[in-house]
């Protein structure tokens, strides 16, 4: 919900929404956080919700891209190659997990959860303070990290799978080998 209204800001207002631009992003964020923490408490997460919360994820990190180049642009061009190697990286999960299992992917790898989190402190500096220096090449170097461990998730798992923590898991799934999941890991 928050994402139309974050592009809005950005295209309408421009510059002087990016303290409400944040402050949108960290409330998106925290209610990812807690929506799959509700959805396990109430015993009502499955794997149709699973699924739309990667998508939803996906969509909301590209609309604060989006959003960073309505403000910035210049920060995008200048960082253009990093960002299309992300975004190749990105269309390469989704690629070869549609062509293994019909499905997009849905791993929550937690190697997925760090990104998310050098994500965050990537947009504030980009947004907050029109700078992408250390901050955003940290996001990139875990992005890519990252996007290697879910294609080898996906490479690795014998049958689609949602919420594997990494391809070490995956690895013991297609092994038969049972191990514990932390239900907040999985959020």
């Amino acid at each position: 919900m928050l994402v139309p209204i974050i592009l809005a800001f950005a295209y309408f207002i421009g510059k002087d929404s990016k303290l409400t631009i944040l402050i949108l992003m960290y409330l998106g964020l925290l209610s990812d956080i807690l929506d799959g923490i509700i959805a396990r408490k109430q015993n009502i997460s499955s794997e149709k919700l699973r699924r739309m919360d990667s998508q939803t994820d996906m969509v909301f990190w590209l609309s604060m891209g989006f959003a960073t180049w309505l403000l910035y642009p210049e920060l995008i061009y200048d960082n253009g190659f990093a960002i299309l190697v992300i975004i190749s990286m990105e269309i390469m999960c989704y690629t070869i997990s549609f062509i293994k299992f019909k499905k997009e992917t849905c791993t929550h790898a937690f190697l997925s959860k760090l990104w998310a989190i050098s994500l965050l402190v990537a947009f504030t500096s980009l947004i907050g303070f029109s700078h992408a220096g250390i901050p955003f090449a940290i996001a990139v170097i875990l992005g890519f990290i990252s996007y290697i461990d879910v294609v080898l998730i996906i490479l690795i798992l014998p049958k689609w799978t949602h919420d594997i923590p990494s391809a070490y898991h995956a690895y013991l799934v297609r092994k038969g080998i049972k191990f514990k999941r932390n239900e907040y890991l999985n959020g």
